[in-house]
């Protein structure tokens, strides 16, 4: 296995755009079947290249130019931003005030610093595969409510290369979306509130909304194994206290004179339902603490946020930002996210072909790429891609232009 070294990132990157970045799909995407006139041409992207040099509103007229652009500069990052009433690239000769985002995906960032109060296993930018199940109960939580409660159809889950998950939501009347209406659904969405200075971050009201009661639904099938066996949330004096901060009193009294004599997580959580069992909202605002998604408000509200591109590559980790297959979501594993350099070492072992000749363009080219992808482990990642894009050409096929979005109830 070929280890990433940051450094190589320069030599590597030209390798991965000319023959492995799936430019074919990725256009096919952001085309959105050329919903309406200079769609793609009014999209903002924007490119982190070496040194950290950051340059914003570049537009493309055609994802072949965005191709070329890419394969020329090499950047270390690439990032989606809206679809604007101008050409970003004329942004600075536009009429005040004129230049403005008009349609994005709606778009969630879920990032595992976020929950550094709650996992004990790791801090910061570090995960491992215990608490890689927060993310894995942040999808299922996030999706089902995408898709049931708001009826929407075509979600693109990434990983984001190292710590977290993004969520791409591109039905077309979704991509219309106001701020309002985006922060309604994202305040819909979120449950955990307060910053590190707040205990009690979950307090439930009466009656419980049914996305909550879902959401308890899908934390109670995992609880068991990833906080109590997994995290150990009851194991220590010191992590026991954290919960036990959150029950009311008397039963905290009790429960802290008791919590000794018992020895392990499982029982210690045994004895708390019992105490509770008359206050089941305190069992449930426990668990929702330690396992409900929290989201990145900021992120999804505003239609000119930037978010970072699937099939980028971590400058970090080097491991590529890859579309997850949510019918195989528990077998996902971070670790196994092809790095870079894996790629470009498994593009090696199978040797160049005829068909990597510079002057080969157009669809030869294209076909050549998707061959070469087709060699390294970036392969299923690109398909699961491909088969999000399938399913967006057969809604639209189906689908007739609707005169309004539809009715939402927050």
């Amino acid at each position: 296995m070929a280890e990433f070294e940051p450094r190589s990132l320069p030599d590597l990157l030209p390798l991965y755009y000319r023959r492995i970045f799936p430019f074919g799909a990725y256009g096919r995407w952001l085309l959105y079947g050329d919903v309406s006139k200079n769609y793609f041409q009014r999209r903002e992207f924007s490119f982190t290249l070496h040194d950290d040099i950051y340059v914003r509103y570049q537009s493309f007229n055609t994802p072949q130019e965005l191709e070329k652009e890419i394969q020329k500069t090499c950047p270390y990052k690439i990032d989606i931003g809206a679809v604007y009433s101008h050409r970003p690239i004329q942004h600075n000769t536009v009429h005040m005030g004129a230049f403005q985002a008009q349609e994005k995906e709606l778009v969630f960032d879920i990032d595992m610093t976020d929950y550094d109060d709650v996992r004990q296993c790791c801090r910061s930018a570090e995960i491992c595969s215990k608490c890689w199940t927060l993310m894995t109960l942040a999808i299922r939580i996030i999706d089902r409510a995408l898709v049931e409660d708001f009826g929407i159809k075509h979600r693109l889950w990434v990983y984001s290369g190292r710590r977290g998950v993004h969520c791409w939501v591109c039905d077309d009347s979704v991509r219309k979306w106001s701020t309002t209406l985006r922060s309604a659904a994202v305040e819909y969405l979120s449950l955990v509130k307060g910053g590190n200075e707040t205990t009690k971050k979950v307090t439930l009201s009466d009656p419980i909304h049914p996305f909550i009661r879902e959401s308890i639904n899908v934390v109670k099938e995992s609880f068991e194994e990833y906080a109590l066996v997994g995290q150990d949330i009851l194991g220590s004096k010191d992590s026991y206290d954290k919960v036990l901060a959150l029950v009311p009193e008397p039963a905290r009294e009790t429960l802290q004179k008791e919590f000794g004599k018992k020895r392990n997580s499982i029982q210690r959580w045994e004895l708390l339902k019992n105490k509770t069992e008359k206050n089941i909202k305190t069992q449930w605002e426990i668990m929702l603490q330690y396992c409900f998604p929290r989201l990145d408000i900021n992120v999804s509200k505003g239609i000119n946020h930037l978010l970072k591109s699937p099939f980028s590559v971590h400058p970090k980790t080097g491991r590529i930002s890859v579309p997850i297959d949510l019918q195989k979501l528990d077998s996902f594993d971070p670790f196994a996210v092809p790095t870079i350099s894996q790629l470009c070492h498994e593009l090696d072992k199978t040797g160049n072909d005829q068909g990597d000749e510079e002057q080969n363009e157009g669809e030869v080219e294209s076909s050549r790429r998707s061959r070469d992808c087709k060699k390294t482990s970036l392969a299923p990642y690109v398909k699961v891609f491909e088969r999000f894009l399938e399913e967006m050409d057969r809604s639209q096929k189906e689908e007739s232009p609707k005169p309004s979005d539809a009715q939402m109830d927050f």
